[in-house]
């Protein structure tokens, strides 16, 4: 289910037309997705459901004014009145002399086919409904349970799997043609165990992958009931200090905030935490973390922005020093910067200490507790605080001794990264932000 030749020449007639009658600059995208989920409840198909999105957005310029409008309507007769009544509303609003389209120089010029970063699963065509409920059913351990029972038992079991495809084009009025294709599959388990004095806990696990063979499916929903029953008879500890090991399941709470405090919205509204910090050493020298969008077949790699502006392989922070904002046309013409990419599109953290992973580096921290969940809390971007509820495991010389419930953990992020002491090197592919389990010392731990 991809775009049509039909299809683009529509966005292109939308082009023209709106170049036709009145507006000075157009930017159109035209995006057409379909998923197919299949939902699995204590070993049979709960429910399935498929949907189609089409729609077309168009961002106009028109005597210094600016708007954007979209539509899920693409015959060419109904969006000629479409475009004129759009054109009349933003020669109505106030002027704006920032808004202008990126610099023809700056845009994406080598995403003509949409799949040259192969992202596309050639056998997607072949999947029929028929081989989504078969392998849907065979990930489930609701009639295997008995196998994995010790101490708990299983009184819940629901899951989800889904394949999807999605093909976008984006294209302007200074001769831009960029396409991007992609499929993905997704699968995730919640289950819930009983113990022996009745007492019910659940976890999850899940696993995504732009091509089918790549998708870790066969263990998810044991994986979900062995986090789930490794929460039983929790406990509490002192509060204090301490060494905390972070898993890489959840590890970017952590970073995502100063990933969004990077962002030119939130700097040009004087609400980061990181304003001013482009070119300083603010975090500690071993922390280099990139922007790699480009790494052929994996989650997350874009050749180009909602712009079209060209992704590049770029530092983000290198050896403690901020080296980028995020700043899109609009927002660096307003901070008379100079316009970057929008956002961060595949985040890579570097390895450091040697560490294999989570179970390796508890044992190199010996003493500390081993968050492997994050259950509330928040975060403010104007100051960097943070309070977050946490659970996982007190660790005694490298062992994980009990888990932990019901605790707090809280402070500031420039202060907690400069509290680095280690990483892992076990990211997961399946997420965009490639982030290993961190360790950090000093952390603030409250019952």
């Amino acid at each position: 289910m991809r775009l049509t030749d039909n299809e683009i020449a529509i966005a292109e007639f939308c082009r023209d037309y709106a170049l036709q009658n009145g507006a000075d600059k157009v930017r159109i995208t035209l995006s057409k997705s379909l998923m197919d989920l299949t939902g699995i409840l204590n070993g049979e198909i709960d429910k399935t459901a498929r949907a189609l999105d089409r729609s077309i957005q168009i961002a106009l310029f028109a005597d210094g004014r600016f708007g954007t409008f979209s539509s899920n309507r693409l015959d060419e007769d109904g969006l000629k009145d479409f475009i004129l009544k759009a054109i009349s509303t933003v020669k109505m609003l106030e002027a704006d002399p920032f808004r202008t389209l990126p610099s023809p120089e700056r845009l994406a010029k080598d995403a003509v086919t949409g799949n040259e970063l192969e992202l596309f699963d050639p056998h997607y065509d072949e999947i029929e409904s028929s081989w989504r409920r078969d392998f849907s059913l065979g990930t489930s351990i609701w009639n295997r349970k008995e196998s994995i029972e010790n101490g708990f038992t299983v009184i819940a079991e629901e899951g989800e799997y889904s394949d999807s495809v999605f093909d976008s084009l984006t294209i302007d009025s200074q001769g831009l043609y960029a396409r991007h294709m992609e499929t993905s599959f997704e699968i995730g388990y919640e289950v819930t165990v009983e113990d022996r004095d009745g007492n019910r806990y659940s976890s999850y696990w899940w696993d995504a992958s732009p091509l089918l063979k790549d998708l870790k499916a066969a263990d998810c929903a044991e994986k979900a009931a062995r986090r789930a029953a490794a929460q039983i008879g929790p406990e509490s500890t002192r509060s204090g200090k301490y060494t905390v090991v972070v898993d890489a399941e959840c590890a970017s709470k952590l970073l995502t905030p100063v990933l969004n405090a990077l962002g030119g919205y939130a700097l040009q509204q004087k609400n980061s935490f990181m304003d001013g910090t482009i070119g300083k050493k603010v975090f500690p020298e071993v922390l280099d973390i990139w922007d790699c969008p480009r790494e052929k077949g994996q989650t997350g790699s874009r050749f180009f922005d909602s712009e079209g502006v060209m992704t590049k392989k770029a530092p983000i922070i290198e050896k403690g020093v901020v080296r980028q904002y995020f700043l899109n046309t609009y927002v660096a013409a307003k901070m008379s910067l100079e316009p970057t990419v929008e956002d961060a599109t595949r985040v890579v953290v570097t390895p450091v200490g040697g560490f294999k992973d989570a179970m390796d580096l508890l044992s190199g921290m010996k003493d500390c507790i081993y968050i492997t969940g994050f259950n509330g809390g928040n975060s403010n971007t104007s100051t960097g605080n943070f309070s977050y509820g946490i659970e996982g495991f007190l660790v005694k010389g490298g062992k994980i001794v009990c888990p932990l419930r019901e605790m707090l953990m809280t402070g500031d992020f420039i202060t907690l990264w400069n509290n680095l002491v280690a990483t892992a090197d076990d990211a997961r592919p399946c997420m965009s932000k490639l982030i290993p389990t961190l360790a950090f010392g000093n952390v603030d731990i409250s019952a």
